[in-house]
């Protein structure tokens, strides 16, 4: 593991200190565990992605028009 240093508040670091004591870790583990959640749900979202991205396009249509809109909405005055 390597260290890291950070600047944050008092009122910050008076929260983070009571909330780590409340999940009975310390505020260097807490800090080191969000960071890992955020890197590994960065890493899901852009293998998702390119997942969708590399799925050929698919054609909506199968060539006929669509039908116009008055046609569609077309209903009795109450």
């Amino acid at each position: 593991m390597t260290n890291l240093t950070i600047t944050v508040g008092e009122d910050v670091l008076r929260w983070a200190k009571v909330w780590a004591a409340r999940q009975g870790t310390s505020v260097s583990r807490l800090v080191g565990e969000m960071l890992r959640e955020r890197m590994l749900r960065d890493d899901a979202y852009g293998q998702a992605m390119e997942a969708y991205l590399s799925t050929p396009p698919s054609q909506l249509s199968d060539g006929t028009a669509y039908p116009p809109r008055a046609t569609l909405y077309d209903r009795d005055a109450c």
